[in-house]
């Protein structure tokens, strides 16, 4: 009997971490993104293309050839994390590194066709992961999330530079 009672006291009791995300919208953040990127991870890994792999393809395909640096900086994905991003897609034949011809220091990254087309595969199943992972929201707060999310991802905000 002890039991049912202590279950009956815990559902009745309001659930704290709801009072804390209104309270410290930072640790609220902080979860929230925590819980998309795993979803993320999840659904990159069924896709068999990283998250990381994406976002370099991505934009290789709307910006053209750059530098390993600002695929990093822009991305705000780690040098070394980079290094081993472009080291498998160029293994994969998805992208190509050549000397920059404008500094002989850096390399300059190509998306193949091969790439494009992994890429397009990628981003078909996009859609479906999103409308899942955001269900809870309407089209109209997703798009609220997504001005503030911009605002707040501006250099200079947040820590972000």
């Amino acid at each position: 009997m002890a039991t049912t009672n202590r279950a009956a006291t815990d559902r009745a009791r309001p659930a704290y971490f709801a009072q804390l995300a209104t309270e410290r919208l930072d640790i609220a953040l902080c979860r929230a993104s925590s819980a998309v990127a795993r979803a993320a991870d999840a659904h990159a890994t069924e896709e068999g293309l990283g998250v990381g792999q994406h976002l370099v393809l991505q934009m290789l395909d709307a910006v053209g050839p750059c530098s390993q640096q600002a695929l990093s900086e822009e991305l705000r994905i780690d040098r070394s994390v980079m290094v081993s991003i472009c080291d498998d897609l160029e293994q994969s034949g998805h992208i190509r590194r050549e000397r920059n011809p404008r500094d002989r220091r850096s390399y300059a990254v190509t998306i193949t066709d091969s790439g494009r087309r992994r890429l397009a595969e990628a981003q078909a199943s996009i859609p479906a992961f999103l409308e899942d992972t955001f269900r809870v929201l309407t089209p109209d707060e997703r798009g609220q999330l997504s001005a503030i999310l911009g605002k707040l991802l501006q250099p200079g905000n947040s820590g972000e530079q």
